[in-house]
């Protein structure tokens, strides 16, 4: 019944009641208690909820929404999932799996998988074991949003320490709850310390029928060999940049997204074989996109986005950098300064076509670019150039990058390192000039004949004395066989006599122990006399001399001449190898 004065079917004394509110409420229950109470109005229904629409949905970024779900949805990694596949079919499930690679590239998402493959009962409930789980049962469904109570998912960067592994070790005796299989999850496993896995190797050795572990970290090398070696281990790839500019390509077209191919190119690129980072970078870039060009991703933002030289000014730049316009470089690399493009990125932006030309050449096909312009202007460079003119740009400009990084001024370290490489381009290759140096000496540039002589007989005496003070060196007079080197001038030599002069610049007399030098060496007493008649020159000023003739001759060559004009600050520097027996030594 109704008790408002505004309902019709109200009562006549209940309309008095209302006058005095506590007493009506006692009268109304005390009749309810005595005839019962009166049936109550009907409750309004509640208003249907608004269905939910993608405006009242929170926003999820495309790396969490596009986790795969399945492991054809995995993509990149087919001989793992072929082997899980036989490993299901065979009954050979391993008991621990450790999952490795980069960051990205779906190890959490693959363990997360394995849980629901291992676990799926199917939609009638009656399944087992698949690789090609249902995603509709209840295990599966639980999994996926990560409330399952038997799959136990952990950081191993907050649980590092023997209480956490204590933890794991008295649960695992209990069976499990509502599912197949007891599942922990631990990511980042190489963050536990040395005890707490040394305390969970006995259990990983021999865990309970119903329980599984899953590992995952993306430094292998961190973890002990005795748990390597109790686990059967996936090596998760990079994906490829064509596979990925696929995958982000079928992204965009499920968002309802339009993106060129270069900037989806260039996102899978800067991904470096991770499908989270490319998905976060394709992410900004929806977001990065013009709204006045109806939100499409083009490649231009994406280049401004990832603070990228532009590929066009890359290849003109490079192609100052062979035609030898040292103008045109200064002035290209003053536009891409003036657009924002950092000098270090513009170096690594060469690098990367000077590398993208070598394969071209080695493979010899077609160069990996996304435009058919840019693929004709590679594949142009990879007939022209040689392999040695390749090798030195990269060398030069993998300098250069080292100097521009640790410069105080980039842009200024970027000037002289791509100047450098500009008059280097057109030299030839260093081992094209060491051949040629090489064939010189080989050809024979004999060394002269000891210059300054008085006498005919003097180079006769010049070869005689040069073997008779050897075999005093050899003899161990190491003092007496440097003064007969560098200050005798041989006047006369004959058996048991010496005549001799020296410079101006040698004081004291050395007739003594020359005596005795060559008393030791030839068991009779010698007859040295020093003279003030010009003798011939010293060993030392002979070895000098055919040094200077010969390098005088190798300056004198056409390649030589031409690497000194374009290097006119270059010296030669002497062999530090002896020269073979029989062989001139040679400057380089």
């Amino acid at each position: 019944m109704g008790d408002s004065p505004d309902n019709p079917d109200a009562l006549p004394w209940e309309e008095d009641k209302e006058e005095a509110p506590t007493a009506a409420e006692l009268e109304a229950a005390g009749q309810s208690a005595m005839f019962g109470a009166p049936d109550p109005a009907p409750a309004p229904k509640p208003a249907p909820k608004p269905a939910a629409t993608a405006a009242n949905q929170p926003y999820r970024v495309l790396a969490r929404k596009y986790r795969p779900q399945t492991f054809s949805e995995l993509i990149g990694q087919e001989p793992m999932v072929r082997t899980l596949a036989n490993a299901i079919k065979r009954d050979r499930l391993a008991h621990a799996f450790l999952m490795t690679g980069v960051r990205g590239v779906g190890k959490t998402s693959t363990a997360r998988l394995i849980a629901k493959a291992l676990n799926c009962i199917g939609p009638d409930g009656q399944g087992g074991p698949t690789i090609d789980p249902c995603g509709q049962c209840e295990p599966c469904v639980a999994i996926a949003e990560g409330r399952h109570i038997d799959v136990i998912e952990m950081d191993a960067a907050s649980h590092t320490g023997v209480d956490d592994m204590r933890d794991i070790i008295e649960a695992v005796r209990y069976a499990a709850v509502s599912a197949r299989y007891k599942i922990y999850i631990i990511d980042e496993v190489h963050m536990l310390s040395r005890n707490a896995f040394n305390a969970m190797l006995k259990t990983l050795e021999e865990p309970p029928a119903h329980v599984k572990f899953l590992f995952a970290t993306t430094e292998v090398d961190k973890l002990p060999v005795t748990v390597l070696s109790r686990t059967q281990r996936f090596d998760l790839k990079r994906i490829p940049t064509d596979l990925l500019q696929q995958h982000f390509g079928w992204v965009c077209g499920e968002e309802g997204v339009e993106a060129e191919d270069e900037a989806l190119h260039m996102i899978a690129a800067a991904a470096e074989g991770s499908v989270r980072d490319g998905l976060s970078i394709l992410d900004q870039a929806i977001a990065h996109a013009d709204l006045d060009g109806e939100g499409q991703v083009k490649a231009e933002r994406v280049r401004d986005m990832l603070g990228l030289a532009d590929k066009g000014a890359q290849r003109r730049l490079l192609a100052t950098v062979l035609d030898g316009d040292a103008k045109g470089l200064l002035a290209a690399l003053d536009e891409q300064y003036a657009l924002g493009v950092e000098p270090l990125a513009l170096m690594r932006g060469l690098m990367d076509l000077v590398h993208r030309v070598t394969l071209a050449q080695v493979a010899g096909a077609e160069a990996q670019a996304p435009t058919a312009e840019e693929r004709a202007v590679l594949s142009a460079w990879a007939e022209r150039l040689s392999a040695g003119q390749l090798h030195r740009l990269w060398q030069l400009l993998l300098k250069g990058h080292d100097e521009v990084k640790g410069a105080p001024d980039p842009l200024i370290s970027a000037r002289m390192a791509l100047l450098r490489i500009l008059h280097a381009a057109n030299l030839p290759d260093p081992g094209s000039l060491a051949r040629k140096l090489a064939e010189l000496a080989e050809s024979g540039i004999a060394a002269p004949a000891a210059v300054g002589t008085s006498r005919g007989s003097a180079p006769t005496a010049a070869l005689d004395w040069g073997r008779l003070v050897a075999q005093v060196e050899g003899a161990g007079q190491m003092l007496a066989g440097s003064l007969m080197r560098h200050q005798v001038r041989v006047v006369d030599l004959a058996p048991g006599r010496l005549t001799y002069s020296r410079g101006p610049q040698f004081t004291g007399d050395i007739a003594p122990q020359l005596r005795e030098a060559l008393l030791a060496l030839t068991g009779e007493r010698w007859q040295v006399e020093e003279v003030a008649t010009p003798g011939a020159p010293t060993l030392t000023e002979v070895e000098a001399a055919a040094q200077a003739a010969a390098e005088a001759a190798v300056r004198a060559h056409p390649l030589v001449a031409a690497t000194m004009a374009a290097f006119p600050n270059a010296e030669f520097v002497e062999d530090s190898i002896s020269p073979a027996r029989g062989r001139k030594a040679w400057a380089r």
